[in-house]
């Protein structure tokens, strides 16, 4: 489900312009959300007294909450989650969007229940945090999750956004009456009633003071939880698997780092990562966008030049087609063209470029991404520019893995590092065949009428 457009500034005429840009930079701030402004080609280079002026300093009113509604909220989601027996704590994307997620992990702190996150909010909250189950998406969450939460008598979402890839395939076993909804301007709880106009941090910082503590569904978790184990130590020279690839992932990640997952079978494969303490992470299923992590590593990297240093690897998972969709549904069109991914470094260069090629690794000023290969961007940063410098390497054996993860992270090494990885077109997570499976029971049936 796409959330509609949020703000449209189309300047067609330079009478209305100056209010009509201000409205969008304005809605943007308040709302923390993109908007668009459109300006005639004929209009841009023309001079107008009110943008040559002495410039008008711009403001914005604080939001506030409504108090009296937030009083009553406080006191109704009190009373309906300390009548609860084992209690939980769900951590969705919007909290980022109500700048809450501080305030939510007071919450969590105070009252002892489990912490869990939906997909999209990972990273948002701590998961060195004491009472942090891991991920929950229904049937494929993280290990133990799912138990935990869907079993609770009550439990309060902060910020959740529901539709067919957060859900499943609308497969849940979530039940309303029993769920707090926090959104970052209202809060619902369970069938009714409703409160608006209250701020997200406000309801979740307050609530945080009101609740009793219970750690009675985080004791039960503890007792059931089991440790993961290593995946089987591969022979010399087996092809790679996808299990040993993320090992070996797990272990370049730090406070200085930031992972960027890519859609598709990355999306199950990064949720297993633990971030240590720092660690950033971003990831995207609103629109399910194939490809948008390339984009969004150099975005990532050119927000926050100061904290990260000049270099980013890109790990290209090449499993011959789009074996992610195919999981959902196959067909003969998921088979695709296979490229030499590193061999565009020499159609690029030509003999021109600021590049040089072997067989086993090259570099070049450019990158491009296919469609049909799920990537998982690791990210350190990238220059301030366009024009990158890149060694690029096609592994297919642990032991080429490590040697190109040795010169992507060596010392003097401060370019962007492309690590194309072959694998079985076979090799997926079990997450993925189960997401894939309900997905497509989802999705499968006649339109509905209009």
């Amino acid at each position: 489900m796409k959330e509609s457009l949020l703000f449209n500034a189309v300047v067609n005429n330079l009478e209305d312009a100056h209010e009509l840009i201000d409205t969008a930079i304005s809605t943007s701030l308040k709302e923390s959300k993109p908007v668009y402004v459109s300006i005639s080609c004929n209009l841009a280079g023309i001079p107008h007294p009110t943008f040559s002026r002495e410039l008008v300093p711009f403001s914005l009113s604080p939001r506030l909450s409504n108090q009296m509604g937030l009083e009553a909220a406080l006191e109704a989601a009190a009373e309906f989650l300390d009548k609860a027996v084992k209690p939980v704590l769900v951590g969705g994307p919007k909290l980022r969007v109500a700048n809450a997620t501080d305030a939510f992990v007071e919450l969590a702190d105070a009252c002892g229940y489990p912490l869990a996150v939906m997909p999209s909010a990972k990273g948002l909250v701590p998961e060195h945090h004491q009472h942090f189950i891991g991920t929950y998406w229904g049937a494929v969450s993280t290990p133990f999750c799912a138990e935990i939460v869907e079993s609770a008598d009550a439990y309060l979402f902060a910020g959740p956004i529901f539709n067919d890839f957060t859900t499943v395939g609308y497969s849940l076993l979530l039940k309303k009456e029993k769920a707090i909804i926090v959104q970052p301007n209202r809060v619902v709880i369970g069938n009714g009633p409703a409160f608006g106009c209250i701020l997200m941090k406000d309801f979740l910082r307050a609530l945080g003071k009101r609740l009793k503590c219970n750690t009675t569904a985080y004791e039960n978790y503890h007792r059931i939880f089991v440790p993961e184990g290593p995946p089987l130590k591969s022979a010399p020279k087996e092809p790679l698997r996808v299990n040993v690839l993320f090992q070996h992932i797990q272990n370049l990640l730090s406070s200085a780092t930031a992972v960027i997952a890519e859609t598709g079978d990355s999306w199950f494969n990064c949720q297993k990562l633990k971030l240590p303490q720092g660690c950033g992470y971003e990831f995207q299923m609103q629109y399910g966008s194939i490809g948008w992590s390339v984009g969004a590593t150099l975005g990532y990297a050119l927000a926050v030049p100061e904290k990260y240093g000049q270099r980013a690897i890109i790990f290209l998972i090449n499993n011959g087609g789009y074996t992610s969709e195919a999981a959902i549904h196959g067909g003969p069109y998921n088979v695709i063209k296979n490229w030499n991914y590193t061999g565009l470094v020499d159609a690029l260069h030509n003999g021109e470029g600021k590049c040089w090629t072997t067989k086993a690794s090259c570099l070049t000023w450019c990158i491009r991404s296919s469609a049909s290969i799920d990537s998982i961007p690791m990210l350190t940063n990238t220059d301030n520019t366009i024009l990158l410098y890149i060694h690029c390497f096609q592994v297919g054996c642990e032991e080429e893995l490590i040697e190109a993860i040795g010169t992507a992270t060596g010392d003097k090494n401060d370019n962007l590092c492309f690590i194309e990885v072959v694998v079985h077109k076979d090799d997926t997570s079990k997450e993925l065949l189960e997401f894939g499976s309900r997905v497509s029971a989802a999705n499968t049936g006649p339109p509905n009428p209009q």
